[in-house]
């Protein structure tokens, strides 16, 4: 089963930039473009996309405000934030907005793939050079109280999440299962009361609580 992807960004060559990136793999297929905001929404409610590209920088309705209508429209869509700029507030505010990813325009082709996948799945939403950018800025006292509420094994694990590492690669660092990981996630996500990967990430910089 493919996945169907919008593309939403106000320059053309952009869109058939990621067009013939998404093209090489078989798990996308390109159900439609858009050009700002508002044609986004209303893309999404004809094409019912399960994956939307959303470029941050649009004249009218950007992206955020777009991932913000389109999320309380259609919860279940996954929306990626596609952005030439590493800001760590660009960042936390497409969180807010309800986005799963955050995608930096430079990165080679290849990674663009492997993190969609990722994303489709339900993981890594941060790339290492953003989780390094983010820690940079967002370096502040640790909350006791918070880490009180996780286990070693959790800690360890939210560490690692928060460097943008996968179930997979958390899995061989630590020698667990992957399904292990999966429940730790599971279990860290219910006590910090938060409903995702990357806000969990979000959470984690914001507070310290990366090692």
């Amino acid at each position: 089963m493919s996945v169907k992807v919008l593309v939403v960004d106000d320059h053309l060559l952009s869109r058939k930039g990621i067009g013939s990136i998404l093209s090489a793999h078989p798990g996308f297929v390109i159900a439609g473009e858009a050009t700002n905001g508002q044609e986004a929404l209303e893309k999404a409610r004809t094409l019912r996309p399960e994956l939307i590209l959303m470029d941050i920088r649009m004249p009218g309705v950007n992206g955020l405000e777009a991932t913000r209508l389109i999320k309380k429209e259609m919860p279940q869509v996954k929306i990626v934030i596609l952005s030439v700029s590493d800001d760590a507030q660009d960042f936390f505010e497409a969180i807010k907005m309800g986005a799963q990813g955050y995608l930096l325009k430079n990165m080679q082709p290849e990674h663009w793939l492997d993190y969609l996948l990722s994303i489709v799945q339900g993981e890594a939403p941060i790339s290492r050079d953003l989780a390094v950018k983010i820690l940079q800025e967002f370096s502040v006292r640790k909350l006791n109280t918070v880490e009180n509420r996780l286990s070693e094994r959790e800690k360890e694990v939210l560490q690692l999440i928060s460097q943008g590492l996968s179930n997979q690669e958390i899995r061989e660092k630590l020698y667990i299962s992957e399904s292990t990981v999966k429940n730790h996630l599971r279990n860290i996500l219910a006590k910090l009361h938060l409903q995702n990967r990357m806000q969990l990430i979000a959470f984690a910089h914001r507070n310290g609580l990366t090692g």
